[in-house]
């Protein structure tokens, strides 16, 4: 085995390093073809494709550094809206985990979301078939631990308040990352001029809160975006977040003006598990 000079060995370790990064930057256009087409793709319903606007999938992913090789952990996937997407884009290559809600039999709505994503996942086998499903409970594991490259959720930090699990859900998704692992989050933003409540009743919560719980957890914000962002939500109406669409909980009392507003002012953070 031939010795290197240190000099030469950090230059020899450099031009690999240079090497792999020009390699990982001529991968990216083919790996945003690749998400364009899933995200326009037949198999998802006119009805989700029609909410792109306000949750920009695209830039969402691509802001949270996803890549098709990747460990990844969807938080509460609902009714799979983010799984149509994330799971053909995964599959094969990468590994997909749907950390799903525990379940409560007193909440209909949830019970509702868990039995429409089980059918989703079991009548469409080529595209979900290799989807991994575990719970996100208080003390359990969403993937195993120091596994996954990136989580992300979507929408969920005011359930965690109103549940009183707030910080068991940051230090699940805390637990389950590689050191260096990223968690991609979207969260309804909350009036800064506002105290924040603590049970986030209207589903509102402030970008401070929300840093404050993640690096509670051990998580550094690395960056923000205003890519979900909507200057017309006021954040003050009868029924919460739920006003806006798709919810429109007041039914049909000043529909149009909700509609016209659209959905709700998100912020789109992206934290980091630090590698120490």
């Amino acid at each position: 085995m031939i010795a290197l000079r240190p000099a030469l060995l950090l230059l020899t370790l450099g031009c690999f390093a240079l090497a792999s990064f020009i390699a990982h930057a001529e991968q990216t256009p083919a790996q945003d073809d690749r998400l364009k087409e899933i995200i326009a793709g037949d198999h998802r319903s006119a009805e989700n494709r029609a909410r792109d606007q306000y949750r920009n999938p695209l830039e969402t992913l691509t802001f949270f550094g996803i890549k098709p090789d990747m460990t990844v952990v969807e938080i509460y996937p609902g009714r799979g809206w983010y799984t149509e997407i994330l799971a053909p884009y995964l599959k094969g290559s990468g590994t997909l985990y749907a950390a799903e809600h525990p379940g409560d039999p007193s909440y209909e709505a949830v019970q509702r979301s868990l039995e429409a994503f089980d059918q989703k996942v079991k009548a469409a086998p080529e595209l979900y078939g290799e989807v991994k499903r575990t719970k996100l409970t208080k003390d359990g594991d969403i993937a195993p631990p120091g596994s996954a490259d990136l989580v992300v959720t979507f929408r969920n930090v005011h359930s965690w308040m109103g549940s009183g699990t707030e910080n068991e859900s940051f230090a699940a998704m805390f637990r389950a990352l590689k050191p260096g692992g990223v968690l991609g989050l979207v969260q309804h933003r909350g009036d800064p001029k506002v105290p924040q409540e603590p049970k986030a009743g209207t589903g509102y919560v402030t970008e401070d809160y929300v840093i404050e719980l993640a690096k509670k957890a051990g998580f550094e914000l690395a960056e923000k975006s205003e890519i979900n962002a909507n200057q017309k939500d006021t954040k003050d109406y009868p029924k919460g977040v739920w006003t806006l669409p798709p919810s429109l909980r007041l039914g049909e009392e000043d529909r149009e003006k909700y509609l016209a507003i659209g959905e709700s002012d998100r912020m789109t953070l992206k934290f980091v598990k630090p590698a120490s």
